[in-house]
């Protein structure tokens, strides 16, 4: 079953209520103008239901946000409201993006990158960034680092939310295969509608890639990327054996 199909859509942002969107716009946004002071265009990659554009948006940037999922951007859709000549959105898969359009910053969050599960993908994924760059843009992306991942082995989480609407409870269970550097994490999910008392269940597999430095070191260098920083996401620290997620700004 698609990881994010109708129904993926309809909880996504109850189960990611207690994410500090906000937090993360305000440190990526740190970010650029450490490196980019004069960015005023911002391509999302992997945006969802647009959460990360929107307030990208209200902190001035004018943000294109691209995603795989119908279902998602049409709840991104309704952020556009008095935005329309700010936000937009774009439905495609990110190997086949081509908007003819070039941006100061692009942006891949929330571990966009770490879906890129084949060395093509992500290849591809990294010229599309490169395509849609100004001259002297940068790229900033964040995903699952290996030495974290290897050190802090995955386990199974249970996560409970609800809201008016809503009850969720989500089982994730991880299978790491070491020789592809992937996690298989199988989730068993029990929606809850609170007004007709139906309970849905869904399974969904989210096939995750960890990298490591060298790895992605090879195709920057491949792809004509220059690193700037490696960051412990959302701090301004080396990433280290406990930081699972770790964040990339190339140009």
């Amino acid at each position: 079953m698609s990881s994010f199909g109708s129904l993926y859509s309809q909880y996504y942002d109850l189960l990611y209520s207690d994410k500090d969107y906000m937090g993360e716009v305000n440190y990526v946004d740190n970010l650029i103008k450490s490196s980019l002071k004069s960015a005023k265009t911002l391509l999302d990659l992997g945006c969802g239901t647009g959460k990360h554009a929107e307030l990208f948006c209200e902190k001035g940037y004018h943000v294109h946000g691209v995603d795989l999922s119908h279902e998602m951007l049409k709840i991104a859709q309704t952020r556009t409201l008095n935005k329309q000549n700010k936000l937009q959105f774009t439905h495609s898969n990110i190997q086949e993006l081509n908007l003819n359009q070039q941006f100061d910053v692009v942006v891949s969050l929330f571990h966009v990158m770490s879906y890129q599960n084949s060395n093509e993908a992500l290849i591809q994924a990294f010229e599309v960034a490169k395509q849609h760059l100004k001259q002297g843009g940068i790229f900033i992306f964040d995903f699952w680092y290996g030495p974290a991942v290897l050190t802090d082995l995955p386990e199974t989480r249970v996560k409970r939310l609800e809201d008016e609407y809503l009850k969720v409870t989500r089982i994730a269970e991880p299978h790491l295969h070491a020789q592809s550097n992937m996690v298989d994490v199988h989730y068993d999910i029990f929606i809850e509608n609170k007004i007709s008392n139906e309970i849905i269940q869904k399974k969904e597999l989210h096939p995750m890639r960890y990298f490591f430095d060298t790895e992605l070191e090879l195709i920057c260098q491949r792809v004509g990327f220059s690193i700037m920083n490696k960051y412990e996401w959302m701090s301004k620290n080396n990433p280290e054996f406990n930081s699972w997620n770790v964040v990339w700004i190339v140009k």
